[in-house]
């Protein structure tokens, strides 16, 4: 299966048990933000990720309380580099136990001395690797030399302990994706257990012309289309073709819902026009009718898969051909 059967399996529980609440919008995966700090400052992060103190990072209670308000099936772990938060093992066993999968979304710099001898593989911990090209380039993006060979050793040393890895890709202005294409090739060789390839657009805080224009994602993601069959790519197919500019989907902003060190954050991962004391206020003063219309500004631009995965699910009751297709791909 392209993706472990409890995850598919998660999903579908809570796609039905919303269908029978008669609820149209609810999370499928929470963003969580234990923390700001980070060991890296990467061109394409938000300011925030650059300064931020340890002492200023959410305690475990509070994280698992976001966890729970949430309900989603799906936990980002972010940040910040989650890695380097104290109570990590704490808020992973804590989130485990909830029967929620994990996304240890990592530059990996530090796996081998916080994760590997301290925390368990286990079928709801996935170690999500960020990878922006090869060696160059993705030193680059990080802005420090000797990154990419660390985070390939990490990997490899992940799939040999018996994590389940994934890669994160994020495309940029500049990216080549005939070198995307040669990243992929290497990671299907190392053996990772999935790929997203995702369109890269700016936080507010980030002043860098480095992000893609509409025409920008659509001219490269027509050429991703060309290879994408060929690799365990996770971006599902009707994402990548809604990418290419092959199809058009309303934003689905509520389905990956942020908490951070300044509480919820709102409307989308992207965009903070406001952080939120509580989930009640988050979820009932944010205007989703507005923001799924994608008429603000700033979201012309924005293919993000947070944003559109999950117009494509909610999509798929319309169209049984895309139904099957969708099937066809998990199960391959």
């Amino acid at each position: 299966m392209r993706m472990p059967f409890h995850i598919t399996t998660d999903m579908i529980k809570c796609q039905m048990r919303n269908a029978l609440k008669g609820n149209k919008r609810y999370p499928y995966v929470l963003m969580l933000e234990p923390l700001y700090t980070c060991n890296l400052a990467c061109i394409g992060c938000s300011t925030e990720r650059h300064t931020g103190k340890l002492k200023d990072r959410l305690p475990v209670e509070k994280c698992l309380q976001a966890v729970d308000d949430s309900g989603a099936p799906g936990v980002s772990l972010c940040g910040g580099e989650p890695t380097i938060y104290p109570e990590l093992k704490e808020l992973i066993d804590g989130i485990i136990d909830r029967k929620r999968h994990i996304y240890l979304c990592t530059n990996a710099l530090m796996l081998d001395k916080k994760v590997f001898d301290k925390i368990a593989p286990h079928k709801r911990l996935t170690v999500n690797v960020h990878l922006d090209g090869l060696r160059e380039t993705h030193d680059y993006v990080c802005a420090k030399e000797g990154v990419f060979d660390k985070a390939v050793e990490m990997i490899r040393e992940s799939k040999k302990r018996g994590y389940h890895v994934m890669v994160n890709t994020t495309v940029f202005k500049e990216t080549d994706i005939d070198e995307v294409e040669k990243l992929c090739e290497l990671l299907k060789e190392i053996g990772i257990d999935g790929q997203l390839l995702s369109p890269g657009y700016q936080y507010e805080t980030v002043d860098r012309d480095i992000f893609l224009t509409r025409e920008d994602t659509e001219s490269k993601f027509k050429k991703v289309l060309g290879f994408a069959k060929r690799y365990r790519l996770t971006s599902t197919p009707m994402f990548l073709e809604f990418a290419a500019g092959l199809r058009n989907y309303d934003c689905s902003p509520w389905s990956t819902v942020t908490y951070t060190p300044l509480g919820w954050k709102g409307p989308c991962y992207l965009i903070g026009k406001k952080h939120y004391e509580t989930w009640d206020e988050f979820w009932n003063e944010t205007d989703w009718t507005y923001w799924e219309s994608r008429q603000d500004e700033m979201c012309q631009n924005c293919s993000m898969h947070s944003g559109f995965e999950a117009s494509v699910v909610r999509n798929l009751g319309s169209s049984p051909k895309d139904m099957v297709r969708m099937a066809a791909w998990h199960l391959s």
